[in-house]
């Protein structure tokens, strides 16, 4: 049996899901899915997905049970190249913290701040 991936799917908390559905279709060029939630106690938009791919999927998450800030888990979108994204990311309202960077033979990385006050990254091969 193989054994899976060790992330399968992440929640990205916010405070205002309009402002932050906003920001995240306006970076990533990518139509969020309105999805419900089994417990009725979150509000969920998630990002597209194709799950028989590698890699996790996700949503944005506004719930009582946690809230959005920077610090203790990074989540890095896979993009083309990171630096246009990074241009995106300045547009949509949120702040680059460390512009495209190498990070050797696994390509370049940005470091942003969302609307939310969440830190995230941007990884591309080129």
């Amino acid at each position: 049996m193989n054994k899976p991936n060790a992330v399968g799917w992440f929640d990205l908390y916010v405070n205002d899901m309009s402002r932050a559905v906003a920001f995240y279709e306006a970076v990533l060029q990518q139509q969020l899915e309105q999805i419900g939630d089994p417990t009725g106690e979150t509000l969920m938009r998630a990002f597209p997905s194709n799950m028989s791919v590698y890699g996790a999927a996700g949503a944005l998450v506004k719930s009582p049970h946690s809230q959005p800030g920077p610090g203790g888990t990074m989540i890095y979108f896979s993009v083309n190249d990171c630096a246009i994204e990074e241009e995106r990311v300045r547009e949509a309202g949120g702040q680059v913290l460390r512009p495209k960077f190498s990070i050797g033979q696994f390509g370049w990385v940005t470091l942003c701040l969302d609307t939310e006050g969440n830190v995230f990254g941007l990884s591309s091969m080129h």
